[in-house]
């Protein structure tokens, strides 16, 4: 199951996954709709694996288009979709601490 998945990288450079928990009622639910697949843009989670990521939804909103505007542009989109892509992100913003990426 690649739903609802945490990422995270090690120093030594292993890639952790842990299954994202204590969240309840609607906000699990919507966080449903996120799949994290290595198969799927490159493992970043995109919206029910439908090849549009995460990121590029909050892109979208960031530049000023509503809700409305991205489904009317994205047919396959639906609502809880943009819901839940902000729910991710509050998710992941909650992170106690990010390590800057090796080379």
């Amino acid at each position: 199951d690649h739903r609802c998945w945490a990422v995270s990288k090690s120093s030594d450079g292993t890639v952790n996954y842990a299954k994202m928990q204590g969240l309840g009622g609607a906000r699990m639910n919507l966080l449903d709709r996120i799949v994290i697949d290595p198969a799927i843009c490159h493992g970043k989670p995109t919206l029910r694996g439908l090849r549009y990521p995460v990121e590029t939804i909050l892109e979208l909103l960031s530049s000023g288009m509503t809700s409305e505007e991205i489904l009317d542009d994205y047919e396959d989109l639906e609502r809880d979709d943009i819901l839940a892509a902000l729910a991710f992100a509050a998710r992941v913003t909650q992170t106690k601490r990010i390590e800057p990426a090796v080379a």
